[in-house]
């Protein structure tokens, strides 16, 4: 997919019952769907049949054309088996972006000051570049955090710091709109616990080639 999956797309998702269909979600994260009670992204309200989110601006209605956001591992694998798609790994996603045209737009980063995800705006090119692989929203891949081939853990601190939270984390990648232009490059690799929703996280799909 060339862009992120709009708020638009995962509403679908959430009238469909996604959060009561069981076949679309891992086993953990079933789990943690009935233990939580979640039935939407972190933030967002359902108020008087209409959806809000919770923003560093206030409560704001969900705009249908933004990338949703504030989504867990197991939600976007579950909206990814459920739209009969997949999560890339972060090869694939790193590939991408090296072949990326350096026209691609980026969405929106730290020093914009909007501290939200802009929408995603069609255009005559939008088919062919990828959009908005940097800044927005955190993606999530289908890749562990884990070390590449080679890599020896330094004793310092700096070989801590990578080296003990390579377990039970997924990679994510690509910045959000609270990460720096300075900060984010395509090979920056972040991680998190699936179940954690409280970053910009959200969703890019992939499929194999028919």
């Amino acid at each position: 997919m060339n862009r992120p999956v709009s708020c638009a797309e995962y509403l679908e998702f959430i009238n469909d019952g996604g959060y009561r269909n069981p076949l679309v979600w891992l086993s953990d994260g079933w789990d943690t769907v009935c233990r939580e009670g979640w039935q939407a992204p972190l933030y967002w309200q359902n108020v008087d049949g209409s959806w809000q989110q919770f923003t560093l601006w206030g409560m704001l209605p969900v705009d249908s054309s933004e990338p949703v956001t504030h989504v867990s591992f197991y939600e976007a694998a579950a909206y990814a088996r459920w739209a009969e798609k997949r999560l890339p790994t972060e090869f694939e996603w790193e590939a991408a972006a090296a072949t990326s045209s350096a026209r691609a737009p980026r969405g929106s980063l730290l020093e914009d000051g909007r501290f939200h995800p802009v929408p995603f705006v069609a255009d005559s090119d939008s088919a062919n570049v990828f959009q908005h692989l940097l800044g927005n929203v955190w993606e999530w891949t289908n890749s562990a955090y884990l070390p590449y081939p080679g890599y020896d853990q330094e004793r310092g601190p700096l070989g801590e710091y990578n080296g003990k939270f390579m377990s039970n984390q997924m990679v994510l990648r690509g910045g959000s709109c609270a990460t720096p232009r300075s900060h984010i490059r395509a090979t920056y690799r972040n991680f998190f616990q699936c179940e954690k929703r409280w970053q910009f996280t959200g969703i890019r799909l992939a499929a194999d080639a028919s």
